[in-house]
């Protein structure tokens, strides 16, 4: 009985074992998070060599390990060239990566789904033309993220009075995970306003499959991008009590 397996998988982090080998930390198709052991990566003929750099997708054969697996071999799929060519775009698949590590432990169950989406996001990242884009591509990702893992934002009815919020003017809470109307607000008092034209687009671009371009795609400006995708960090840092390392940077590139 052989303990080897193959699976595709998208490499996320890296830690140095020792002066020869490293340890990977990977989201697989088929087991979601995994950590193998990449040995001679340091060795300037390894086998395995630029394969083993972040943010690339191969399929792997691993060797099942007592503590830790080994990796054997490794194709590469997609080394999602462009982003190694953009600063922006690297930042943009750094925080991605990251709230994959955040959220990732326990997601075995959804792997499948969770590293389509994350595959269709690094892709997308890669070939925006526009800042825009690639933004759009991380604030479909952080909703769709979001809703597989159970914490999906509420845009549609106020989270107090469960009525189906019409109006323009509404109210954004990142501890309660939705929007408040307006009349409940008097109340609450929570502080963050949000604009109806926001909540549509938020909502189409959750909707909607990842892949499909809508009018909102098109007519959305980066400031409005820029909003959403604060909005939607502030809420992810406060479900999942970790901060995103890569959020200061990206705030820095978007003043």
């Amino acid at each position: 009985m052989t303990n080897n397996y193959v699976t595709d998988a998208i490499n996320l982090k890296s830690y140095n074992l020792n002066d020869a080998d490293k340890i990977m930390v990977m989201y697989s198709k088929d087991n979601g998070l995994i950590k193998g052991v990449a040995k001679g990566i340091k060795k300037p003929k390894s086998k395995l060599g630029a394969r083993m750099d972040l943010l690339v997708a191969n399929t792997l054969q691993l060797l099942k390990g007592r503590s830790m697996d080994t990796i054997l071999q490794a194709q590469t799929i997609n080394t999602f060239k462009k982003t190694r060519e953009d600063f922006n775009k690297l930042m943009y698949s750094s925080y991605v990566s990251e709230l994959i590590v955040n959220f990732g432990e326990g997601s075995e169950g959804a792997s499948n789904e969770i590293y389509e989406l994350l595959y269709k996001a690094l892709n997308r990242i890669s070939d925006s033309p526009t800042q825009k884009d690639a933004l759009i591509a991380v604030i479909k990702f952080q909703l769709k993220i979001l809703l597989i893992m159970g914490f999906c934002v509420e845009l549609d009815t106020c989270l107090c009075c469960r009525e189906q919020v019409l109006d323009e003017e509404m109210y954004f809470s990142t501890t309660m995970g939705g929007i408040v109307c307006k009349e409940c607000n008097e109340t609450l008092g929570v502080p963050l306003k949000m604009h109806s034209k926001i909540r549509d687009f938020l909502q189409a671009m959750l909707q909607f499959d990842f892949d499909f371009e809508s009018e909102y795609d098109r007519k959305a400006t980066e400031k409005v991008c820029e909003v959403c995708f604060e909005l939607l960090d502030k809420y992810i840092q406060v479900h999942t009590n970790k901060k995103q390392k890569t959020t200061k940077v990206l705030h820095e590139l978007n003043v």
